[in-house]
């Protein structure tokens, strides 16, 4: 199959969808009213909730849900063949992931923009809420301390993406204060932020910066720690200095980048060189149910809720800027992940060169990257399929490998910064919302809360030598992700209930993340049990049995409310 032909088919059906069952969700079911004061004018601190214009929004809400997570799932899961992947990342985002954003989104901000944990106490019981934010903590733990090692790899890989990832920090300073304190047009210090950003893209291409070791630590580690203590100020900063308009910078970035992409496939149009199918691929786990865990961001994932309803509906200044940036964001996300489709079923055919130096085309190409699980496994095997994919696009209207190469580098580190920010900033409100429950304030403020997402962070990355302890546990985070996007559409089809609104949207696709990923998490205990390795055993038990216990739960309330009146959703605050 022809690869420009796929993705046109896939893009024209995200915009048939946002035109007509995105509109349909804003308009039908949720009401969205331009009248009803948001969270982000009722409680503007212009720390955390402050307005935005919504493409502003739009590019921090999609720059913190894409992270790497779009491409990673999908450079690995065509293993399988480029078809299922495909069908995943068109319909996942429509019928499961847009509306697991959106309504989380809605939710948390018709609720004074609080978490999609502390939102179970007002529509469950305050049991759920800990139950929650317990599973929630657990996530955005091992995010915050994998996310800061894999930029620290991703710096020792790609030097030439140091200066540039760098110089976003004061370019975005300066474009923000340029926007909320001089008045400066918007999209002229977009244009200037962004050439700049790009002039420091070709500068780093020619210029990479090797950061030696220091104090004993590998340069790894290194960047590990100043990774750690960026996050901390980063994310304790008010959102209109760096977090706002670094991450719409980032979506320019990221929109010129699959821009390129997409002309490269459009110039080239390269054959599809992976099989449709490929479903017995040598020591890959069963397609049925892994699919649905491997590729997370690029259809659906639970880390979404906790931007949506962490963040992003802190910033909602009129309540239908909702659909453009909760359901639209995820169907752009869906379009980044056809794009390494693209990249790694067709484009790698192009120019393939092995570890030995030989240079590859074609089906060869493919399966000289693809040939086991085993050979396609690892952050660098991932990622290089997808740079050498882009690369050659890029390449087939001028632009030199080598510049290719930074651009995505870059916007690679870029995107996994915006999530480690991101999720420093949600595990802060998640830690305070915790300790306030509690009756602590004092452990709740800003300075402590992010203190402890920080160092419990850092705890669990230095547990292990290279900074690497957040891989003991990175083989349960997939599906823990993947349960927490089912028990986040939980939530909203309670949440929907409670209002006697129609719930089908919600629940069909809640059932359907539930029931495939505690499927693959039965499996993946099985493995864990059968390999002795009692720390996940022990861990993924527990983790199993506590969502167990709030689908319990929840399902109860689910009954009550489906029996009882409408509630009002201001009682719900």
């Amino acid at each position: 199959m022809n690869s420009l032909l796929l993705a046109v088919i896939v893009f024209a059906a995200y915009l048939i969808a946002y035109h007509t069952y995105g509109k349909y969700l804003a308009n039908k079911i949720f009401k969205l009213d331009p009248n009803r004061v948001t969270p982000a004018h009722e409680l503007r601190d212009d720390i955390d909730y402050m307005p935005a214009k919504k493409e502003v929004l739009f590019g921090h809400h999609f720059t913190s849900i894409a992270g790497l997570g779009p491409i990673v799932g999908p450079a690995i899961a065509v293993i399988w063949g480029w078809l299922p992947a495909a069908l995943w990342v068109a319909l996942g985002p429509i019928f499961l992931g847009g509306v697991h954003d959106f309504s989380a989104l809605v939710a948390s901000m018709r609720n004074k923009g609080v978490s999609i944990g502390e939102l179970t106490a007002n529509l469950v019981n305050s049991r759920t809420r800990y139950l929650f934010l317990l599973i929630i903590f657990f996530e955005l733990w091992i995010v915050i301390a994998i996310f800061a090692l894999i930029m620290g790899i991703l710096f020792a890989k790609y030097p030439q993406s140091v200066f540039p990832v760098w110089m976003e920090i004061p370019i975005a300073i300066w474009a923000g204060y340029s926007i909320y304190k001089k008045g400066s047009n918007l999209n002229t210090v977009s244009i200037i932020a962004v050439v700049l950003m790009y002039a420091t893209v070709v500068i780093g291409a020619y210029w990479p910066l090797k950061l030696p070791g220091l104090f004993g630590l590998t340069a790894i580690e290194t960047w590990l720690v100043i990774l750690l203590i960026y996050a901390f100020f980063a994310s304790t900063l008010p959102v209109w200095t760096l977090l706002q308009p670094r991450d719409y910078i980032n979506a320019h970035e990221l929109i010129i980048a699959m821009a390129l992409l997409f002309l490269g496939t459009i110039i080239a149009h390269p054959k599809i060189v992976a099989p449709a199918t490929n479903l017995h691929a040598a020591g890959a786990p069963p397609i049925w149910p892994f699919l649905f865990v491997i590729i997370a961001c690029g259809a659906i994932s639970g880390f979404h809720s906790l931007v949506s309803s962490g963040t992003s509906s802190k910033q909602i200044d009129k309540e239908p800027d909702a659909l453009f940036v909760g359901y639209g964001g995820m169907l752009m996300e869906g379009s980044l992940s056809v794009l390494v489709i693209v990249a790694t079923t067709a484009a790698i055919g192009l120019r393939y060169v092995t570890k030995g130096g030989q240079i590859l085309t074609g089906y060869a190409a493919w399966h000289a990257h693809y040939s086991s699980w085993q050979a396609a496994k690892g952050l660098s095997a991932k990622l290089g399929a997808v740079i050498t994919g882009s690369a050659n696009l890029m390449h087939s209207f001028g632009i030199p490998h080598v510049i290719g190469m930074t651009i995505m580098a870059v916007f690679l580190v870029s995107f996994a910064g915006t999530t480690l920010d991101t999720a420093t900033r949600i595990q802060r409100y998640v830690i305070g919302e915790f300790f306030t429950d509690l009756g602590i304030p004092a452990l709740a403020n800003r300075w402590i809360a992010t203190f402890l997402a920080v160092f419990t962070a850092f705890l669990l990355a230095f547990a292990q030598k290279g900074g690497k302890g957040a891989l003991i546990l990175w083989p349960l985070f997939g599906t823990v992700n993947q349960l927490l996007a089912g028990l986040a559409l939980l939530v909203a089809t309670v949440y929907l209930a409670r209002l006697k609104k129609p719930i089908w949207f919600a629940a069909l696709p809640m059932i359907f993340m539930i029931f495939m990923t505690g499927w693959a998490m039965i499996l993946n205990i099985e493995k864990f049990a059968r390999t002795h390795n009692t720390l996940l055993l022990t861990i993924g038990v527990i983790v199993f049995l506590l969502e167990i216990w709030m689908i319990i739960e929840a399902v109860i309330a689910l009954g009550k409310y489906l029996s009882s009146p409408a509630a009002e959703e201001e009682e719900m605050a």
